[in-house]
């Protein structure tokens, strides 16, 4: 069991920055790739961005690809997504997931834990 703890979110204006933490505990966090997915209410979870567990490579979303970072500490058990340029559209809440297969997947569904999600709030 893998237990996660999304933190950062708020409210910001349009093309600020923000930072979001997810701390992990439980298992060994360097076992899991790491992924960040946002939800509005009503639509479908979407990924954002994922890295591996050795952190050597990371993917993003085509939305948010040159805006968005991924990254981890694996000494803190922690992965971050650098948010900069926010845009209205980044509304959503964010949730911080993780998963032990091979190869990162932008499936929901695909992923083994959960976080309870931050709300991310940007504003015009």
């Amino acid at each position: 069991q893998v237990q996660l703890v999304e933190s950062g979110g708020g409210l910001v204006q349009a093309g600020g920055s923000l930072r979001l933490s997810c701390a992990a505990s439980g298992q060994t966090f360097t076992r899991y790739n790491m992924g960040w997915f946002r939800q509005a209410p009503g639509k479908e979870r979407e990924f954002v961005a994922g890295i591996t567990w050795i952190g050597s490579t990371t993917y993003s979303s085509d939305s948010v690809k040159g805006r968005f970072t991924i990254s981890r500490d694996n000494a803190k058990n922690t992965v971050y997504l650098e948010m900069n340029s926010l845009k209205p559209e980044d509304t959503d809440v964010y949730y911080c997931a993780a998963d032990r297969r091979v190869v990162v997947t932008p499936r929901p569904n695909s992923w083994d834990y959960w976080g309870q999600g931050t709300q991310v709030t940007v504003s015009t």
